[in-house]
């Protein structure tokens, strides 16, 4: 999306207020997250990049949205992505929602699970790449949903390199960058020696 963030911001502001209600409304702090995780994708017609099938977003939208319902756009770019990363999403989904809190919605959960794990792919911060509007969205949202992933940065990490090491160690694998890390402006300060190495291949 061109534009500068500012404009993004408004953008994803209106198509959050659109799916969530009209602002000032009575509306949980589950829906607003899940509005504007949508809408960080929706305003960029990359809808199918959440990883959620369209059953899976019509009942997130029927719990949680005003209107019940997401039109389908004609400009949504399809998601595409290898057989590893098809196995990492499906293994990182599968990792959180084994530490998923218990008083949360299951549904929510597994619906946020592979939000996550399909953000992992993308080659930014977290929180950029989820749509929100900083680390501390991230903690507050993994908190609720995820505490014991919280639990386990005893490092202060980055999110995404947390939760890449975290499922890597519960495979009993070496601990190393998420797929999308490689393409961060971080990802020599995260992982040093591995910049050198991509390069090399």
């Amino acid at each position: 999306m061109t534009g500068s963030p500012s404009g993004f911001e408004q953008l994803a502001a209106q198509c959050r207020d659109r799916l969530a209600g009209v602002p000032g409304d009575e509306c949980s702090p589950d829906a607003w997250l899940f509005a504007r995780l949508v809408a960080a994708r929706e305003v960029r017609g990359e809808r199918l990049l959440l990883g959620l099938s369209a059953p899976e977003l019509a009942a997130l939208a029927a719990r949680h949205f005003v209107a019940g319902e997401l039109v389908a756009t004609s400009h949504e770019a399809p998601a595409l992505i290898d057989a590893t990363h098809a196995a990492f999403t499906l293994a990182m989904r599968d990792f959180l929602l084994g530490l998923a809190a218990p008083e949360v919605d299951a549904d929510d959960a597994r619906c946020l699970a592979t939000i996550l794990a399909q953000a992992c792919l993308r080659p930014d911060h977290l929180w950029r790449d989820l749509g929100l509007s900083g680390r501390d969205d991230v903690t507050q949202m993994l908190t609720r949903f995820f505490p014991e992933v919280v639990a386990r940065n005893t490092d202060n990490l980055r999110w995404k390199k947390l939760l890449a090491r975290e499922l890597a160690l519960s495979q009993g694998g070496v601990p190393g960058p998420a797929p999308g890390c490689p393409g961060c402006e971080d990802f020599g300060f995260c992982f040093p020696g591995h910049e050198a190495a991509i390069q090399r291949h």
